[in-house]
């Protein structure tokens, strides 16, 4: 079974792009080995409850597998590091 990832992000945030970013290479280096959600927490009432279940207070946040690994956009390595890790 996959490695859920999402990335909890706002349109408006300037640090975002990078999570989403090191998200997409690691997709890219793991393959079918996980799965990315970006979530972008403005868009819906959808995407901003699912913020608030994870106590969310800041984004970019990561959450692999139901649980917050990254407040914050990890650089490529240690998303990677992480996510081999499991």
């Amino acid at each position: 079974m996959a490695i859920k990832v999402e990335v909890f992000s706002t349109n408006s945030c300037p640090h975002c792009p990078a999570a989403i970013d090191a998200a997409q290479v690691a997709k890219d280096k793991m393959g079918d080995a996980i799965d990315v959600d970006v979530i972008k927490i403005d868009e819906s009432e959808e995407n901003r409850q699912k913020a608030i279940n994870y106590q969310i207070m800041a984004v970019p946040t990561i959450v692999i597998d139901g649980e917050v690994a990254f407040v914050g956009a990890p650089n490529d390595a240690d998303l990677i590091e992480k996510l081999e890790s499991l």
